[in-house]
């Protein structure tokens, strides 16, 4: 099994800010596999599949409409699932090839994988992991604000996945969101610190 040692993933929770952390990243110069990006993708790529299980209503011009799907999906586990199962070995494949085009350059990268906990499984090959971490009032403030969502809903979206207490505890390295803008920039560069002071396993 390859191990990519140059490789770091950035997770967390949703509304946890890995995104932005991600772009200050990139503005550094960082190469980033986006596994969010890797996910729309491969969503148009299988349409018909996604459609042939939920229905043609979350088509749109022959394309997955994602807020119609993800109205289906955040409130049924199981439909989740399926959407998951159809989704996610495609997903890994192309993560798992584009890991191994960056572990030739021998520089650090970072690899965005909101799920990487929840899949832990599937993403052996890689063994450090950073998670943006904002605690869980914090997370369900956020999805409310920036998904138009009530607070019940918002819960119910942050409590699908596995509590961000439990990621922080799990993880090598912890970039804390719990401020501003300048605040997240202030942390993400005291991780780049850490880093590259602290020796690859």
């Amino acid at each position: 099994m390859p191990q990519f040692k140059h490789a770091i993933v950035i997770t967390g929770s949703i509304g946890s800010g890995k995104s932005t952390v991600c772009e200050i990243l990139r503005e550094r110069g960082f190469e980033i596999i986006d596994a969010d990006s890797i996910a729309h993708e491969q969503l148009n790529l299988c349409a018909s599949e996604v459609a042939a299980e939920f229905g043609d209503e979350v088509l749109n011009g022959g394309k997955i409409d994602r807020k119609k799907l993800g109205a289906l999906v955040f409130n049924d586990a199981e439909k989740l699932k399926i959407l998951e199962r159809i989704l996610h070995p495609k997903i890994r494949l192309e993560i798992l090839s584009r890991a191994v085009k960056l572990e030739s350059a021998g520089r650090t990268y970072f690899v965005d994988i909101p799920l990487f906990f929840e899949r832990r499984d599937a993403y052996k090959e890689f063994s450090r992991v950073a998670v943006v971490y904002a605690p869980k009032d914090t997370l369900i403030s956020r999805v409310m604000k920036r998904n138009e969502l009530s607070y019940d809903a918002a819960k119910r979206r942050v409590e699908l996945q596995i509590d961000i207490e439990q990621k922080r505890a799990a993880a090598n390295f912890t970039i804390k969101n719990t401020g501003d803008f300048e605040n997240l920039k202030s942390e993400t560069l005291k991780f780049l610190s850490e880093i590259s002071s602290k020796p690859r396993t």
